[in-house]
């Protein structure tokens, strides 16, 4: 039972099922339904599981498999797992006692959010009787549910349909089944979630079971649609069978990668947004715009991507685009400094697919674009928030004591991991394109700017070929930053417009492939500086001081590869090297921890185990935009 490896199924509302590959549930964001209440966020976690068994006439199997404090595995439903395949949809194949086999099922339809549990006999003869009990919370998906007095177990049954309303002011919880239900409830206690032990934080939950429901498995298949409302005159098998039809021609249509890539898609307030990874991130602003270059822009989806951009063209404010949208609560977090230049840079990339494919973007959405983006260089070049603004040299200087600004923006308390005040390198990248994506397109106004700043950007070069990671570190004029880190192959690579070429471009390249390049990404710190930290484990305080610390970021696998084609010329030699290369470890690593996903990040020692977020929006859109760098079907 050593299969770590999870499997997804998102909606496009912001909700998802999910759970492990084998055995019982490890995390607090397992779960069968979990429906977001204002999507993407307001995220509820309704059904967390399930416990199944069969009578067959040799006695009972249990399908289902447990773990309870302090540590007890029961039932062991994974023994009797013969099969998992991911496609067309997670479904398990159980080998009974008996000799026989069934399968179950699982499958989230995209737009209503339901979740389909299917189980049918394949094989075998005699009576066989399917008993499921649904394990209940009602709680936010960060959090964890424990017996109380106020869970109310009532329920409205009609035939085989049920609903639930377990508290008042949550959405209701329907099963529609083609079985027999009977009302027992009970409470089970202390399930214990071991991926939530490993990283610190509580790991014990008690769950609610209202009753258990009976099919028999030797007449058909048995059918339960768990869904939030309470809708019960549904006929369960024909609805079962509608949606998966659809979802059968939809996912037989879809490759792998853009099966998965469409995961991220979700809506938000009337629009459309990208989620930054599941199970834990909704939409984060740097994230959205990094993610949709691959995951929209590359495979063509550029419909997609453009309505993402203008639902966020009304969110800049002091010429800055929000970092993240609180889970709950209206008012967005303004304190990235680099997010508001991703957008202009993805705004030109979706701008130029569009002039591209020969598609012209409609005039007022083009003009509210360009609104956008003048609106954040405007910002930006006179001042803003967190000390935010262009200095006489003309290189953007930003930040001010005990915030996270950059991308590497771990925090624990008062400690800000990577502070990086000053002119961080890859701000200076993303500003001098930005800068040179307004005067070109918008405004000559910005040229005289961006000149200024590409000339100072000469400052970052330091005598052993890489760059200094910051400049005028901590505002003081002169002082430098030389740690080793990823951020500087922003200049060379990843973005429209690079900012060394030659000799200063391979000299960078090469730096890091020898001291960060790993075969899934990019450390986010040299090995050999004091401050490395080459495993990702442990409570908060110790995973946070490791995240930017030598962690290995697979999402950097893009910038890379685009910078060593670059310095290369782009030759056919060079891309067949790169494909040999850089691409094998990354699609094995499809087929672990999140099964046809990258995940957020890797330990910086090897095996480079993978950890973070299983389902990760930006490197699986990078994996894409590498794929189509090197002359591959994108998805």
């Amino acid at each position: 039972m050593d299969d770590t490896r999870e499997w997804l199924e998102a909606d496009g509302l912001g909700g998802f099922a999910s759970g492990p590959v084998m055995g019982p549930r490890t995390r607090r964001y397992h779960a069968l339904l979990l429906t977001a209440t204002t999507p993407p966020t307001g995220r509820m976690v309704l059904v967390n599981g399930i416990e199944a068994e069969v009578a067959i006439a040799g006695g009972t199997v249990p399908l289902s498999t447990q773990a309870y404090a302090p540590d007890v595995i029961h039932p062991d439903g994974w023994r009797h797992v013969a099969d998992f395949t991911p496609r067309p949809w997670p479904s398990w194949t159980y080998r009974l006692a008996d000799g026989g086999t069934l399968r179950h099922e699982v499958l989230v339809e995209p737009d209503s959010g339901e979740t389909l549990l299917r189980w049918q006999r394949l094989t075998g003869t005699g009576p066989c009787t399917l008993t499921v009990r649904p394990l209940l919370s009602g709680r936010d998906y960060h959090a964890l549910h424990h017996e109380n007095p106020a869970f109310a177990f009532a329920a409205a049954v009609q035939g085989g349909n049920v609903c639930w309303r377990p508290y008042p002011g949550l959405p209701a919880i329907g099963a529609l089944t083609n079985g027999t239900y009977a009302h027992e409830p009970d409470w089970y206690r202390n399930f214990l979630y071991a991926a939530e032990a490993a990283r610190g934080l509580d790991d014990i939950e008690d769950l609610a079971s209202p009753g258990r429901f009976t099919f028999d498995l030797a007449a058909g298949p048995a059918v339960m649609i768990l869904r939030s409302g309470d809708g019960l005159s549904v006929r369960a098998a024909a609805h079962a069978e509608r949606l998966m039809a659809g979802e059968r021609a939809r996912r037989e249509a879809l490759s792998p990668l853009a099966l998965a890539a469409g995961a991220y898609l979700v809506d938000r307030s009337g629009g459309r947004t990208l989620v930054a990874g599941f199970p834990w991130f909704t939409d984060w602003g740097r994230d959205t715009f990094i993610a949709l270059r691959g995951l929209l822009v590359a495979t063509g989806a550029l419909a997609q991507a453009r309505a993402i951009l203008l639902a966020w063209a009304g969110a800049v404010n002091e010429g800055m685009m929000p970092n993240r949208f609180p889970d709950r609560g209206a008012v967005p977090e303004y304190n990235a400094v680099d997010a508001s230049l991703w957008y202009v840079v993805a705004v030109h990339e979706v701008l130029a697919a569009h002039a591209a494919a020969g598609r012209p973007v409609p005039e007022a959405e083009a003009a509210r674009l360009a609104e956008a983006c003048m609106a954040i260089l405007d910002g930006y070049a006179a001042g803003t928030r967190y000390g935010i603004e262009a200095d006489a040299d003309g290189l953007l200087r930003a930040g001010v004591p005990g915030v996270q600004l950059t991308w590497m923006d771990a925090k624990v308390d008062d400690w800000v991991v990577t502070p990086r005040i000053g002119k961080p390198v890859e701000v200076q990248a993303l500003w001098i394109n930005a800068l040179r994506i307004g005067s070109a397109r918008w405004s000559p106004r910005w040229r005289d700017l961006e000149q200024r700043a590409s000339a100072s950007f000469a400052r970052f070069l330091a005598p052993s070929g890489a760059l200094h990671d910051v400049v005028d570190a901590d505002h003081v004029p002169g002082a430098v930053d030389s740690k080793v880190r990823p951020n500087q192959i922003l200049a060379v690579g990843g973005l429209p417009f690079p900012l060394l070429t030659g000799a200063a471009a391979r000299a960078v390249v090469d730096a890091v492939e020898a001291r960060l390049l790993t075969p899934l990404g990019l450390r986010s710190l040299d090995p050999a500086d004091p401050d490395y930290r080459g495993t990702y484990a442990g409570d908060q305080r110790a995973r946070d001081g490791a995240y930017h610390q030598g962690t290995v970021w697979p999402w950097l696998i893009g910038p890379f590869v685009d910078a060593w084609l670059g310095v290369r010329g782009r030759s056919q030699p060079a891309k067949a090297e790169a494909r040999a290369r850089f691409l094998p470890p990354l699609e094995a690593h499809l087929q672990e921890a999140g099964l046809g996903h990258v995940s957020e990040i890797a330990d910086g020692d090897p095996p480079h185990r993978p950890g973070g977020c299983p389902f990760q929006a930006w490197s699986l859109g990078e994996l894409i935009r590498v794929r189509r760098m090197l002359d591959l079907d994108p998805v």
